[in-house]
């Protein structure tokens, strides 16, 4: 079978997240370990036992989805032998989970990774005042959300975001226009549009101050071309090369995340087991956005094994 490892994204973070883990395995530790290093804190701590609520900021759960993503990936490489340069044709990531991918492509090591999405959280949080953005979810196809956001916005910033899969779309920008794009989609009958407990309007134009500070720390950071072709959010296109890398992922930030277009372009290609580390919430997509490809979730340390067992 022709593989291809995806990471997830913020959402899938999760009080205890990580723990199983880190007790089977030395080498899950030894992520964790070198991510609360690269950071200063004890975030390992903070993933395993809260509270919640801090969990839960942008500035931790970006940080930490990679880090529980990661040690998975490191279980199944030291412990089984299974790396991304043999196995996948390959590695794509939700938002954030890019940074994940190029983490496990060998494109960015692990300190450099949770320093980067430390700072890109931070920014994100920062580019606009609480209260003042918004994100919802709408049970519709994506040109329907793109007409949709359009019409809502008026004299505010309102775009479709995130294209996830068939009737899953996210659209994001002023509170006031997502409220009205809310408003007009159940007025015409839509039953799933409502607003998503986030923090800030990520992927819209309100994000642009975080792209300026991410496009500053990128072309800073220490980058490889990755061993597998990391798929892009913003072009659902595989990129090797490490200037095109950094420009899309600065583009990221403000662009919309065409996950679903990413999957079908990697089915396209001849990808037909899709392997996520780290959660859940992506192999559903996968299944709705390509039936009948083979769908794998890692996250335990059986999981791992299991799917080790299969190769």
């Amino acid at each position: 079978m022709t593989t291809a490892f995806i990471f997830p994204g913020q959402g899938s973070q999760a009080v205890g997240m990580g723990a199983a883990l880190a007790e089977a395995s030395p080498h899950a530790r030894a992520v964790f370990a070198e991510v609360d290093a690269a950071l200063g804190e004890d975030l390992s701590g903070m993933m395993r036992d809260g509270p919640a609520d801090a969990l839960m900021l942008t500035r931790n759960a970006q940080p930490a989805i990679m880090a529980n993503s990661i040690a998975t990936l490191r279980v199944l490489e030291r412990e089984h032998g299974i790396v991304p340069a043999a196995r996948a044709a390959f590695v794509a990531g939700h938002s954030l989970g890019e940074y994940t991918a190029l983490c496990a492509a060998g494109a960015v090591d692990l300190t450099t990774t949770a320093r980067l999405l430390r700072l890109r959280g931070e920014a994100m949080q920062a580019a606009v005042p609480v209260g003042v953005g918004a994100m919802a979810a709408m049970g519709m196809e994506w040109p329907q959300a793109v007409a949709l956001a359009a019409e809502a916005a008026e004299d505010e910033v309102c775009a479709a975001a995130n294209d996830n899969m068939p009737g899953q779309v996210v659209i994001s920008g002023h509170k006031a226009a997502v409220e009205r794009a809310i408003g007009l989609a159940k007025a015409r009958g839509l039953r799933r549009a409502m607003l998503l407990p986030v923090s800030a309007p990520f992927h819209c134009a309100l994000m642009q101050p975080a792209a300026d500070a991410m496009a500053a720390a990128l072309a800073d950071a220490e980058m490889r071309a990755p061993a597998v072709p990391v798929v892009a959010n913003v072009t659902a296109a595989p990129t090797a090369d490490v200037a095109e890398i950094k420009r899309l992922l600065v583009a990221q930030v403000t662009g919309v995340v065409r996950w679903r277009e990413s999957v079908v372009a990697m089915a396209a290609a001849g990808v037909d087991r899709f392997v996520e580390l780290g959660g859940t919430v992506l192999g559903g997509m996968v299944k709705r956005i390509v039936p009948g490809v083979a769908v794998v979730s890692l996250v335990t340390a059986d999981d791992i094994a299991a799917f080790a067992k299969e190769l």
